[in-house]
């Protein structure tokens, strides 16, 4: 690929699947540099690997694949660092608080239920479609999904009461 045709390329993945990338990374990781680190990571793996996609499906579900693995490579490695200097802290930016209590708890979720949710609910993914992106099987997205939403029930009434939300 040549420098003018990578950087376009480089440009069109960024404008296209970037916020996509971002909010998945957050998911895992609870941390707006963390996610951006990933996002960051992602991108590089993909225009150095130029793999041949089918179509738009495929980049997208290729995309949301890798970036769960290498949210799950993070959470497991020593990648990220659980304390910084105060310098450090005092620059950097809080992300923006959630619009709703239900993020918060959508957030509080183990991993395997907070995925399953956001892949649903968020980019509309169907369970067949999550069980491919994540190689799990339908049942096993099922189940997350299920459990997951009776967790967000429970909680949920406890804040909002029996009226709902």
């Amino acid at each position: 690929m040549e420098e003018h045709s990578y950087k376009e390329e480089a440009e069109r993945l960024v404008r296209t699947y970037s916020d996509l990338v971002l909010r998945l990374s957050y998911t895992y990781l609870k941390s707006t540099h963390d996610a951006q680190d990933i996002c960051q990571t992602v991108f590089l793996k993909l225009l150095r690997a130029k793999p041949d996609f089918d179509g738009p499906v495929h980049e997208k579900a290729w995309i949301i694949r890798t970036t769960a693995n290498a949210c799950k490579d993070a959470l497991r490695g020593g990648f990220r660092r659980k304390t910084v200097g105060l310098d450090t802290a005092a620059e950097a930016a809080a992300p923006s608080p959630p619009e709703s209590g239900v993020l918060d708890e959508v957030m509080a979720l183990p991993p395997k239920y907070r995925e399953a949710i956001y892949l649903h609910y968020f980019e509309g993914y169907s369970v067949s479609e999550i069980a491919e992106l994540t190689g799990r099987s339908i049942a096993a997205v099922s189940a997350h999904l299920s459990r997951g939403r009776a967790k967000l029930r429970t909680v949920l009434k406890g804040v909002y009461g029996e009226r709902g939300i």
